[in-house]
């Protein structure tokens, strides 16, 4: 974990100003006497730092047709590829994965089913269940699951992918935010998580989905009555901290729209002390909203959307993510406190131009090390979009 800067405050030992110098006999016993020499003289023990948690997030986690036909090519190709073990994915986030693994809480938006074989991509997604498997490995453990592809495969789908969910619960330690079993959820897809001691809510909703939801398995949807109602129950549990997970916005712009930012105000009027989105498969522009609360002001980070942490997308942008570092930690009074997000822009090289396999990497690691690349014209796109997104959208890492 990256060291972290934090302000402590000295401890001052009381009668410091004696030491080096001989104590008077007021009648204290020698043994005694020794004894606080040796305590003034010792060196006082420093203020402890305040403990930090570091939460990671990252955007939208694909799987295209290409990409499953590479994986199961570079797994072999002769195992049957309706096998979930068939397919090749350690390439992905080999780049970062030592990021994710490094924080308390690492946090990415599946956006594919667990429905089982046949697996397909777009417009109707199913991944092998060793993709997810795969992912927790990498360090992720928390799997946000209200987007609009949870139900492409209907209600039997997502029953499935919420119970592979569950199973890598006990073998991994994931946790889900943004679905739920009407029959026994009584979060209702809300997830509550511990970083180092400061308790977290994390509330996660689509706009909608690309299929009818069943009646028993449902995703969090972001009408605003909804989100009152979350915000409502969120707070029931008396969290330190909430943290909105909107799935929401235009397509592949790098500027929010003026509906992403009504409803960023309205998360911040519900309580979100920091808003944090995924879906435009690009990196959008940062804001903080200013909230009344009745007893001053409080400032509401917005983060519009991450963009894609892996795809098979080469559309112009959707190549570069954004990886995002959050430090929260407890003020001198006890409150936790969020302090300046941190930002790490992310690329997804296609197989056959950095190496034979989808590759996600750290852009400025990588700014200068055009000789490692199989195609110098997949750098240089790295390097021209890296410009133009920081240009557009304000961010610099």
């Amino acid at each position: 974990m990256a060291a972290i800067a934090a302000a402590t405050a000295l401890m001052t030992c009381p009668g410091t100003a004696l030491r080096g110098q001989e104590l008077p006999d007021r009648g204290i016993a020698l043994h005694d006497r020794q004894a606080l020499a040796r305590m003034l003289d010792a060196t006082p023990p420093e203020a402890p730092v305040r403990d930090t948690a570091v939460m990671v997030f990252v955007g939208d986690v694909m799987l295209h047709k290409a990409q499953i036909m590479n994986a199961h090519e570079r797994y072999g190709g002769e195992m049957d590829s309706s096998m979930h073990e068939a397919y090749d994915f350690s390439q992905y986030l080999s780049g970062i994965s030592h990021r994710l693994r490094e924080a308390d809480i690492a946090v990415a938006n599946m956006e594919f089913t667990l429905a089982g074989p046949p697996f397909t991509g777009y417009p109707s997604f199913s991944a092998p269940d060793s993709y997810a498997e795969y992912m927790a490995e990498c360090g992720i453990d928390v799997f946000l699951t209200a987007n609009n592809h949870i139900c492409d495969k209907g209600d039997r789908g997502m029953e499935r992918t919420l119970a592979r969910y569950r199973e890598l619960g006990k073998t991994h330690g994931i946790r889900t935010a943004g679905t739920y079993d009407t029959r026994c959820d009584t979060c209702q897809g809300i997830l509550f998580v511990r970083a180092r001691g400061i308790k977290v809510a994390i509330i996660n909703f689509t706009y909608g989905t690309n299929a009818a939801m069943g009646k028993r398995y449902r995703a969090c949807t972001g009408s605003p009555d909804t989100i009152r109602h979350l915000f409502r129950k969120a707070a029931e549990a008396d969290p330190e901290l909430i943290i909105a997970m909107p799935h929401w916005g235009e397509e592949y712009r790098l500027r929010h729209s003026p509906e992403q930012e009504r409803t960023a105000e309205l998360l911040a009027e519900n309580g979100a002390d920091i808003i944090i989105g995924t879906h435009p498969h690009v990196v959008q522009d940062c804001d903080t909203i200013s909230v009344d609360t009745g007893k001053g002001h409080r400032n509401v980070p917005v983060i519009y959307s991450l963009g894609n942490i892996v795809s098979n997308m080469s559309a112009r942008d959707t190549q570069l993510g954004l990886m995002l570092t959050l430090r929260i930690c407890r003020d001198e009074e006890g409150r936790a406190e969020i302090l300046p997000p941190e930002y790490c822009f992310t690329w997804c090289s296609l197989p056959g131009r950095m190496t034979d396999s989808h590759a996600t990497v750290p852009v400025k690691e990588y700014l200068h090390r055009k000789g490692e690349w199989l195609s110098a014209w997949d750098w240089i796109k790295m390097k021209d979009t890296y410009k133009r997104v920081r240009e557009t959208t304000g961010i610099q890492d």
